[in-house]
């Protein structure tokens, strides 16, 4: 072959490489621009393979072990028993932060309150360890508010909420940021209000809780009301579309205080530990109905100590709370019916 053709070869050649070569430039800009617009985000798939459900994921068990699978399109707990999937446009929030557990539950800290001369505070430093929580906040297919919470490694915890740190800003969504409805259509859903109660959304500006026990409050309350006897439903944040119904009752809770509590104190002080260094919380609870006959506030009140304080002073509030709830309804419902006492009405 002569060396003009070898030079023609090699430059059709060459030509050939440049134009495959733009093609595949030009395609991969034109992904990553539809990836840009549509707002999806590019997250490494990876997994926490030690993963604990403490509380609150749909129908996942307290404490079931699994794992956590973060991607481009959520997180995925997968346990034993069950897989949800919490994807990015629906969470609104993830939290992180850790709790003391004591190391041999009531025995430890009988032991560490047996020794003599201060021993028991030396004791304390090093029988307990901590659990890493990660808390994630989202709704449900249903738009119905959830608050999930996790226990795992805390570098995986880290790495969960820098992936979500992350994303891209969430465009406003037009279905959930509804225009406030007038009076008047309002007083028109709630001439025939829904059979059950509606758990509004509590309100945490009168103290600094950290976000495992807001979840943990809320998750704890939805689940005692639905064990009361004759609810009919029991209503979450955001699953009522306030433009075409109302509850019939509605549950309103607020924080006045909280305590977090403290294992050391309660292992330096002997005995009287049993006593001291409780984690406590205190609501203001109101209960209405839909006819505005019924306005009912009273304050509830927990205080617990030892492993999982978070989950056992939680549902030690939502306990008061389902036992109030059912109370005033009996007595309510009596009263409307004429065979109760005449029901006073409580601001």
């Amino acid at each position: 072959m002569s060396r003009f053709w070898k030079v023609l070869v090699l430059l059709q050649l060459h030509v050939a490489f440049c134009t495959a070569q733009g093609v595949r430039t030009e395609f991969a800009s034109a992904q990553e621009g539809a990836a840009l617009s549509s707002g999806a985000p590019q997250i490494a798939a990876w997994t926490a393979l030690k993963v604990q459900h403490a509380y609150g994921l749909p129908e996942a068990k307290p404490k079931e072990k699994g794992t956590l699978t973060v991607n481009s399109q959520g997180l995925t707990f997968t346990g034993k028993s069950s897989r949800y999937t919490m994807p990015w446009r629906e969470i609104t929030a993830v939290s992180t932060g850790s709790e003391k557990v004591e190391m041999w539950g009531t025995t430890g800290r009988i032991v560490r309150m047996a020794i003599p001369d201060g021993g028991g505070l030396a004791a304390a430093s090093v029988m307990h360890h901590k659990v890493n929580q990660l808390t994630v906040e989202f709704h449900d297919p249903g738009v119905a508010y959830h608050g999930a919470v996790f226990y795992l490694p805390a570098n995986d915890a880290a790495r969960v909420l820098n992936a979500y740190s992350q994303l891209p800003a969430k465009p406003i969504d037009a279905a959930r940021d509804l225009p406030a409805v007038h009076a008047e259509q309002e007083a028109v859903a709630c001439r025939q209000p829904l059979p059950g109660v509606l758990v509004a959304a509590p309100d945490w500006n009168h103290a600094d809780v950290p976000a495992a026990y807001r979840a943990l409050v809320y998750e704890h309350i939805v689940d005692r009301l639905q064990r009361v006897q004759g609810a009919v439903h029991v209503y979450r944040e955001g699953e009522l579309d306030q433009q075409h119904a109302c509850p019939q009752y509605t549950i309103s809770i607020s924080i006045m205080n909280f305590k977090p509590g403290s294992q050391v104190e309660r292992a330096t002080m002997g005995p009287v530990g049993f006593f001291v260094g409780k984690t406590q919380m205190t609501f203001s609870a109101t209960i209405t109905d839909a006819t505005g006959q019924l306005h009912v506030t009273e304050q509830l009140h927990a205080a617990v100590r030892g492993e999982s304080e978070s989950k056992n002073v939680a549902d030690g509030v939502a306990k008061s709370l389902a036992k109030r709830y059912s109370a005033t309804l009996k007595q309510f419902e009596s009263t409307r019916a004429g065979t109760g006492p005449a029901y006073s009405r409580l601001r």
